[in-house]
C-alpha cells in the first residue's frame, strides 16, 4: 500500500474543505481499503468523515430520508424503511454479506468502483483505471459485463444492488459542495462511459453526499428485488431487476423498473414501463412488455446469454411483485 495521510473532519465544512484540496473521503471504506491495498487507488490523503451527523433514517412528510453515512445492515433493518420500502432493505440484503453491510455507508455504496477484474490488474490495458490505455474486457472475459451503455472504450458494470432499487424508486439525492447544496435524481449521479470511462460520476469536486430521499407511492409497498447470480452467497449481479408496481381494478396503473447487472450504469426500463401502463398484472403481459428491455443492448461473444436471461428476470421479479399483497 502507497503511504498517505488520515485526518479526521469534525464538520461538513472542514471536509469539503479538505476534499476540494485532494483529499479522498473515507466511511466504511470496504470499496476504497481494497483498491488501495492493491495499489489501483493511490490517494496521499484521507479525510474521515464518519463523526458527521450524516446517519440519521427518519420520515419527513411521508418521504423516507437516509443519512449517507447510515450503514447498509442499519437501513435495511430498520422498521420504517422495511414497512415503507421493502424494495430498499431487499436490495441492501442481497447487495452485501453481513459483515460488509455493518461496515458500509449508502453513500459509499453508490460510489462503489466497478468489479471488472482488469480495472484491479495493473498489467492490463484499463480505460478506467488508465485513461486511453485501452478496454482489455473487449477481447477478454467478458461473460458478466454490460450490454446496455456501452462504448468501445468500457463495458463494466455498475455493480451497486441498491443503485438499482433507487432509480427505479425516484430517489433524490442531496450533496453539499464548496457552491453550496443541490438536489437532483440518484439516476443522473452515474455517468456513460463514453469515451472518458474513468469520470464514473457527476459529483463537483469536493462534493459530499448528505442523504437520499424516498418518495413515497402507490407502488412502493408492491416491490421486489430480484438478483440473479452464479453463486447463493455474496456475488455480484449477473443480471438484476428492482419491480415496482401500482395495481388497481385489475390493471398495472404504473410500474418502476431498473435492472442491474447490465449496465455501465444502473439501467431504468422505461419503455417496458410504458408497455406495462393498463396491462394486466399477467404473466402474457409481462412477457411482451419484457423484450422490449434488450431492444437497444450490445452483447459480445460471451454475455450474449443475457439477452435472454434479462427478459426473464423482469418478468419474475413482476410476477414477485404482483404477488405482494
Amino acid at each position: 500500500m502507497i503511504p498517505f495521510t488520515l485526518e479526521k473532519a469534525r464538520n461538513a465544512e472542514q471536509a469539503i474543505a479538505a476534499a476540494a484540496a485532494g483529499a479522498r473521503y473515507i466511511a466504511g471504506g470496504t470499496t476504497l481499503i481494497d483498491l488501495m491495498r492493491e495499489e489501483v487507488e493511490r490517494p496521499e490523503r484521507l479525510v474521515d468523515i464518519n463523526a458527521l451527523p450524516l446517519a440519521e433514517i427518519r420520515v419527513e412528510n411521508d418521504v423516507l430520508v437516509i443519512g449517507a453515512l447510515a450503514r447498509m445492515a442499519d437501513v435495511a433493518a430498520h422498521p420504517e424503511v422495511q414497512a415503507r420500502q421493502p424494495l430498499i432493505a431487499e436490495s441492501l440484503i442481497e447487495g452485501a454479506s453481513p459483515q460488509l453491510r455493518n461496515m458500509a455507508s449508502i453513500g459509499g455504496n453508490l460510489l462503489q468502483r466497478v468489479r471488472c477484474p482488469y480495472f484491479r490488474m495493473l498489467d492490463a490495458p484499463c480505460n478506467k483505471r488508465d485513461p486511453g490505455s485501452g478496454c482489455s474486457a473487449l477481447d477478454g472475459l467478458h461473460a458478466g459485463h454490460a450490454i446496455l451503455g456501452t462504448s468501445d472504450h468500457c463495458i463494466a458494470t455498475h455493480p451497486s444492488d441498491l443503485a438499482v432499487a433507487l432509480v427505479a424508486l425516484d430517489v433524490t439525492m442531496r450533496v453539499l459542495g464548496p457552491q453550496g447544496e443541490r438536489s437532483f435524481p440518484v439516476e443522473d449521479l452515474f455517468r456513460l462511459p463514453g469515451n472518458a470511462p474513468h469520470l464514473e460520476h457527476t459529483l463537483l469536486p469536493g462534493e459530499l453526499i448528505i442523504d437520499v430521499q424516498v418518495p413515497a407511492g402507490a407502488y412502493s409497498r408492491r416491490a421486489r428485488y430480484l438478483k440473479v447470480r452464479d453463486r447463493a452467497s455474496y456475488e455480484f449481479a449477473l443480471v438484476s431487476a428492482a419491480v415496482a408496481l401500482d395495481i388497481e381494478g385489475g390493471q398495472i396503473r404504473q410500474a418502476r423498473i431498473a435492472t442491474g447487472g447490465v449496465g455501465t450504469r444502473p439501467w431504468r426500463m422505461r419503455a417496458v414501463e410504458e408497455a406495462l401502463a393498463g396491462k394486466p398484472p399477467q404473466r402474457q403481459a409481462f412477457e411482451a412488455a419484457a423484450q422490449l428491455a434488450v431492444r437497444e443492448a450490445r452483447p459480445l461473444r460471451d454475455n450474449h446469454y443475457k439477452m435472454e436471461l434479462l427478459p426473464r428476470t423482469i418478468v419474475r421479479a413482476l410476477e414477485l411483485a404482483g404477488e405482494v399483497a
